[in-house]
């Protein structure tokens, strides 16, 4: 049923309970990564299938069209679901001020969508490109209005039920695509398949959340929202402005082809990002929203968090370092040999940033996303700036440089996040210091392995030096984080009894 009443608040889970905050938490993380491992490998196949029936032309002109919808999603939610996920209390006065400026705000970017679609396609010098983004108009209207349902199962922690619908609506999407392709819709079949997914995971999430708007447009708690929403897409918007800046220093000193080769290692780091601290963020809001009112607790909760994504993080990225000499050549041909060393430096660079992700959700998650908003603006001018002073020597160059900006951006995290715990600053330096070592001997064994294997076929070299730096790893470990290990076992352990359903007894 809807909430009637503006000061009833959603459901919150039970801190205290056996189900608390710790258990969902981890729960909601592994959901979170285990629903972009299965829609990354189901979404590969589809392309690979749809590859065989469509041009390259289409898959050109429908990338054009989508480059808009992110875009078109900042200005529709205006930071107002992070409001929500944080403020204490969702009220339904809340909810519906969101609710009803997401839905006007829709029908206004959709419809002028529709209308300025010719005007784009002459900007593009694409005209094909008109109808597709006309036919991509309603995704803008489908996002908003189901953005009030998937906050409120992401401010419960209900990852599952987002797993689950993001499965189904990604499943339903890409068999309509194949199935349009057959048929020979071209380019169609791609429009609606986004179409599909947004569909589906629109109605689950209505239905999953059981909550109906009422008719309540607060003034009040929209500008309360504008406030605190401004910074949130400012952040977002000051880092598609450093990407832009980024692409055209690169194109303009190495070229087309240079971006190319930089496009590819960035991927690989990318991938391995979305696939596990990416799934951080959202989880990781929620949870410290939720806790911030206990200072021992939110700082506990963050150095534990920390110190665990360091250690899962922080080996993925260290094989990825080892192995892009073997891994980039064997996914995408020996032609990018020239992006090996930009992967194995943005690796590195991956390791110092992997607090960057809980660093952003504590902010968010404590009301302070203005703090956030001016270190990420900082960081953001320090990468532009070093990639225009070093680009000229090459991509290494330049991934050596964001080698630098990811030290000293995570150097600069410390005393902000410290004062945000009321804690020192080595405190919160603590769990990257504590996995440095191993990660620093497993890589020299690692490198090692992967020279001596170099004859061996490709899978047999990095499996390898997989098992050699484990072998190094996990005891360094054990003997620097002796107790982010045990809470690493503990919370898989954990994790697998509240997803997998328990195994019967032996009947006796």
């Amino acid at each position: 049923m809807a909430l009637q009443q503006s000061d009833r608040e959603t459901a919150q889970p039970a801190a205290d309970s056996p189900g608390g905050y710790a258990a969902q938490a981890t729960a909601s993380v592994v959901w979170t990564v285990a629903q972009k491992w299965v829609l990354r490998i189901t979404g590969f196949v589809t392309i690979a299938i749809l590859a065989r029936l469509l041009s390259p032309a289409d898959f050109g002109v429908v990338a054009l069209a989508s480059s808009l919808l992110p875009l078109l999603q900042l200005l529709a939610d205006l930071g107002f679901s992070t409001y929500l996920l944080q403020v204490p209390e969702a009220t339904t006065r809340r909810l519906s001020t969101f609710f009803w400026y997401s839905m006007a705000s829709g029908v206004v970017l959709a419809g002028g969508l529709v209308l300025i679609a010719p005007l784009l396609g002459m900007l593009f010098a694409t005209p094909a490109v008109t109808p597709v983004i006309q036919g991509l108009a309603p995704v803008a209207l489908l996002i908003t209005l189901g953005a009030v349902p998937t906050t409120l199962l992401r401010r419960n922690l209900r990852f599952r039920s987002l797993a689950v619908q993001a499965t189904i609506a990604g499943a339903a999407g890409q068999a309509v695509a194949v199935v349009l392709a057959l048929l020979g819709f071209g380019v169609w079949a791609l429009v609606w398949q986004t179409l599909i997914v947004q569909i589906v995971s629109t109605a689950l999430a209505w239905i999953a959340s059981r909550w109906l708007p009422s008719f309540e447009f607060s003034r009040q708690e929209f500008g309360t929202m504008v406030r605190f929403g401004a910074k949130v897409i400012g952040i977002e918007l000051v880092a598609l402005a450093r990407s832009w800046a980024e692409n055209a220093i690169v194109v303009s000193a190495l070229g087309v082809s240079g971006l190319g080769y930089l496009n590819i290692a960035q991927r690989l780091i990318q991938i391995a990002q979305d696939l596990t601290s990416a799934a951080l963020v959202p989880v990781s809001l929620v949870v410290f929203a939720q806790i911030r009112s206990a200072s021992d607790r939110l700082r506990a909760g963050y150095l534990r968090a920390q110190s665990v994504s360091y250690v899962v993080v922080g080996a993925i990225m260290l094989c990825l370092a080892v192995g892009s000499p073997v891994l980039i050549p064997m996914l995408f041909g020996s032609q990018w040999h020239e992006s090996v060393a930009p992967a194995q430096l943005l690796a590195v660079a991956g390791i110092l940033t992997i607090g960057a992700s809980l660093d952003q959700g504590l902010f968010y998650g404590v009301g302070r996303p203005g703090t956030w908003f001016v270190y990420a603006i900082a960081v953001e001018i320090l990468t532009v700036a070093v990639t225009a002073a070093v680009v000229h020597w090459g991509l290494g160059a330049m991934a050596l440089g964001f080698v630098f900006v990811a030290a000293a951006a995570t150097v600069a995290r410390w005393p902000l996040v410290a004062r945000e715990l009321d804690a020192r600053w080595w405190t919160v330096s603590m769990p990257i210091v504590k996995t440095s070592i191993p990660i620093a001997v497993a890589a020299v064994v690692g490198f090692a392995a992967v020279a001596i294997t170099r004859p061996l076929p490709g899978p047999v070299s990095l499996l390898l030096a997989g098992l050699a730096m484990a072998a190094f790893y996990l005891p360094l470990l054990r003997l620097t984080a002796r107790d982010t290990s045990a809470e690493l076992i503990g919370l898989g352990q954990r994790a697998l009894r509240r997803i997998l359903p328990r195994a019967p007894k032996a009947a006796l």
